[in-house]
């Protein structure tokens, strides 16, 4: 059965802690991992089962409502338990939010239609930009 964040904000695998409205209206929306397969290392695909360290990540997603929303994700990093793996500890990451990503998996989806639907496969330098480098 889905949680609450899977129904309300369309991101699986998530739940949200709790929800903080910012003095511009601006929502805040904690999250943690919901899911027990973000403690298999990407490496090795053993479970973890001891926690190192725990990090916040401010992924970025489409608008909801009027209001901007504001991810921020509390995401365990883990102890690899596999002697022989390479990687020591990894950091929880979910399809819809791979590692080290910025933007959700649906947000950079949402852009790259936009660039398709305006016709702009390159990117051109402003006819009265200066800027040093190459465009």
């Amino acid at each position: 059965m889905p949680n609450e964040a899977t129904l309300l904000l369309g991101l699986d695998r998530v739940s949200v802690v709790r929800i903080e409205r910012l003095a511009d209206g601006t929502r805040r929306v904690h999250l943690a991992t919901a899911d027990e397969a973000a403690r298999a290392c990407p490496s090795c695909g053993v479970f973890a089962t001891r926690v190192k360290d725990t990090a916040i990540t401010r992924p970025r997603d489409l608008p909801y409502g009027e209001r901007d929303l504001q991810f921020r994700w509390h995401k365990r990093r883990w102890w690899c338990r596999e002697p022989l793996c390479p990687r020591k500890s990894f950091t929880e990451q979910l399809p819809q939010v791979p590692a080290r990503a910025r933007l959700t998996t649906r947000l950079r989806q949402a852009a790259g239609r936009r660039v398709g639907d305006a016709g702009s496969t390159e990117s051109r330098r402003p006819a009265a930009c200066d800027c040093p480098g190459r465009w």
